[in-house]
């Protein structure tokens, strides 16, 4: 693979993360404009009609033509795979949203998500994956960032950080869900359309019965809301840019670039988090929240590094 390459995928990877990262500015501005399960719903069908026409411009371009379903069993796993990773998706995101709606900054947001790459291994070992030496490191530091990141004079995590700390949980499961059926050749943008639409489930049933109160009467309203000013801005950056876009720009990245490497560049999300919450929402961090998060980005970058053939378990 040439440099140039490389070097052009890597910065569309950095890309990537920028977008996810200001992501976590829309998601608590929008959120609080149209209720969490609301924003979650409209999200997500907006971000599998986005893949839409994606699809189709990939297809006609015969890019990834080797995983295009092209018998009854293709198409039955592409659909599994679908709804097994919506299903991760759609809960990590409650969790998540709901703890930014119950008040966890967006930059505090976005580093705790970011523990999943320090759980994608951990998880890793109950499929008989072993974790090697750096992994374990990288565990103690973020139990230590965490705590300057997130404690606030006592052992009690505030509500709010513990709902994002669960989602990260969830979206490591995600993870090792996508890589077990993307090694099966499952056509990724494809899998990640029908996860959309699933996960869009998700905030449905609370969206309706929670903050419709169960009336059809309030949908209207509701439309109203989530489609005009702040709310609209937000949610299409979510939709559009945050899950149709940046997914897409993703499956270009990862092409010539060194999977771990990769890792570590868009575990850069948690960074450019914080700087969006400081730029837009002038959001501020105390000095041992920000040891916290250097601690956190570190043990990121530490569980990252190639492992020695030997490892532990």
């Amino acid at each position: 693979m040439s440099n140039k390459k490389t070097t052009r995928n890597s910065l569309i990877l950095v890309l990537t993360a920028f977008i996810w990262g200001v992501a976590f500015v829309a998601q608590r501005e929008g959120g609080g404009e149209t209720g969490p399960y609301t924003f979650i719903f409209l999200r997500y069908i907006i971000g599998g009609t986005v893949l839409l026409p994606v699809i189709k411009l990939l297809d006609k371009a015969g890019v990834s033509k080797e995983t295009v379903p092209q018998t009854k069993e293709d198409k039955k796993l592409l659909i599994k795979g679908g709804i097994c990773c919506g299903c991760c998706l759609g809960v990590a995101s409650i969790f998540q949203q709901v703890g930014m709606y119950m008040g966890t900054p967006a930059g505090k947001a976005g580093f705790l998500t970011a523990c999943y790459i320090v759980l994608v291994p951990i998880l890793g070992l109950f499929l008989k994956k072993k974790c090697g030496l750096n992994v374990w490191l990288a565990v103690g530091i973020t139990v230590i960032g965490l705590y300057l990141l997130c404690m606030n004079g006592s052992l009690k995590m505030q509500t709010g950080d513990i709902l994002v700390l669960c989602c990260s949980l969830v979206f490591a499961m995600h993870i090792l869900t996508i890589d077990n059926f993307i090694n099966k050749n499952v056509n990724g943008v494809r899998m990640s359309c029908i996860q959309f639409y699933t996960a869009s489930l998700f905030g449905l049933f609370p969206m309706f019965f929670i903050e419709l109160h169960g009336s059809f009467s309030e949908v209207p309203a509701m439309l109203a809301t989530a489609f005009t000013g702040k709310a609209l801005i937000s949610l299409l950056y979510a939709g559009v840019m945050s899950s149709g876009v940046a997914y897409t720009l993703q499956i270009i990245g990862q092409k010539d670039v060194n999977p771990t490497v990769a890792s570590l560049i868009m575990s850069l999300e948690s960074v450019f988090s914080v700087l969006a919450g400081w730029a837009i929402l002038h959001e501020s961090l105390s000095l041992k929240e920000l040891f916290g998060c250097a601690l956190i980005f570190a043990a990121i970058t530490l569980a990252q590094l190639p492992q020695k053939n030997k490892a532990v378990s």
